[in-house]
């Protein structure tokens, strides 16, 4: 039987104003959340029509590993270079489906 991963799929609008400094900083969570334990996946995209919209694709072990990603130091320093300039943010947590 496969291994059933938590997926979080996370939208981020950014304010266009803020496009270009938001991008840096999403892009500096990369590297550090890949390198942690736990992450299966961690992928960034810019949606091709609207260059304002940013989507996180990623994996982790289970809710523990994500939990203690949510605490983890680069998110802090993202969560205050990032408030006040963002239009919204959603993430789902979801579950793989396998046939």
């Amino acid at each position: 039987m496969k291994k059933s991963y938590l997926t979080l799929v996370v939208n981020v609008v950014v304010k266009e104003e803020f496009r270009e400094e938001i991008k840096s900083e999403l892009l500096k969570l990369v590297g550090p959340t890949r390198g942690e334990e736990g992450n299966i996946a961690y992928d960034l995209h810019q949606d091709n029509e609207n260059p304002n919209l940013f989507l996180f694709h990623e994996k982790w072990v289970n809710q523990a590993y994500l939990d203690k990603h949510s605490q983890s130091s680069h998110i802090a320093v993202y969560r205050v270079a990032s408030k006040d300039k963002l239009e919204n943010l959603s993430a789902y947590k979801m579950t793989e489906l396998t046939a």
